[in-house]
């Protein structure tokens, strides 16, 4: 299996995710631009948005090489003289409130020395957090790890619990999901097997988020539910712009700004010293803004 078959794997998997989205979204296509990389590669950014359930969304393939720079070694601790990467990113943005963000990314990464691994993850955000939604969903999520290792998921939802974490609020983005990063193979895994879980954890997306657009579809939506909902995309924009890997490194790599900082929403907000109203949905959301929630026994 080469990196070339690889990322041919992925720009099928971005084919699919995109049709599917299109029809959880029920009115809106996914528009296209191609790029390409100074310094080596390039991609396809797809973007969607109108009257339907998606406000803004990205579906991202990449395929980039190219010499390892001072400044990744810098902020990245990669070592070696040249590299390649490829992979798959997703971020959802919808119009409701009761609509959750839904984040993927999976990626392959390789060295002129040989070394490589794949990373990735799938995490929830939504504005007000439903126990049962986010059960649904890390259930879901379960059952693609158990396919692959029975130690998945279990370990994976611990490493986005912290990775998924704004420190300077001291609350986790959403209700996390899974997160890894580094995978090679071993004794348990081979390389082919690894690629497979990437490709089903995408596959998966959008089936995953289909539950969670049916759960919150119907809600009213109220002024209120509206400015809470652009506060809490204020928190997303945060993390991706303060702790987000995937951001540092398509940035320091020369990566086109555009595609990177596609994952912002188009609207957010930052309000002063919010005030929270006791016992009200939105206390009842940052209160489950923390690591260490088992979300499959909600």
């Amino acid at each position: 299996m080469t990196k070339e078959s690889i990322a041919e794997s992925f720009q099928s998997l971005q084919d699919r995710i995109c049709q599917s989205l299109e029809r959880v979204d029920g009115k809106s296509k996914f528009q296209e631009d191609l790029w390409t990389r100074p310094d080596g590669g390039g991609g396809r950014t797809r973007m969607i948005g109108g009257e339907g359930v998606i406000e803004k969304g990205g579906v991202n393939f990449s395929e980039v090489h190219g010499a390892v720079t001072d400044l990744m070694k810098k902020n990245t601790e990669i070592e070696g003289d040249s590299f390649f990467a490829t992979g798959v990113s997703i971020v959802i943005h919808p119009h409701s409130p009761h609509i959750p963000i839904i984040h993927m990314n999976v990626r392959y990464f390789e060295l002129d020395n040989g070394r490589y691994w794949f990373g990735g993850g799938i995490d929830l955000t939504p504005h007000y957090i439903v126990p049962s939604q986010a059960q649904k969903f890390h259930t879901g999520l379960k059952s693609v790890c158990d396919k692959y290792n029975s130690e998945f998921y279990t370990k994976f939802k611990l490493w986005a619990d912290d990775y998924f974490f704004l420190a300077h609020r001291n609350e986790t983005r959403g209700v996390g999901g899974i997160f890894f990063d580094h995978l090679k193979e071993d004794e348990h895994n081979s390389k082919e097997k690894l690629l497979s879980y990437c490709i089903e954890l995408g596959d998966t997306l959008s089936e995953l988020y289909g539950s969670q657009v049916k759960f919150g579809a119907k809600e009213h939506i109220t002024k209120r539910h509206v400015d809470w909902r652009n506060i809490r995309r204020g928190r997303y924009v945060e993390f991706n712009l303060v702790s987000d890997r995937g951001t540092k490194f398509g940035l320091v790599s020369g990566g086109r700004t555009e595609s990177i900082l596609m994952s912002l929403p188009p609207v957010a907000n930052w309000e002063y010293c919010k005030e929270i109203e006791p016992n009200s949905q939105e206390e009842l959301t940052l209160n489950n803004l923390k690591k260490g929630v088992d979300w499959l026994q909600k």
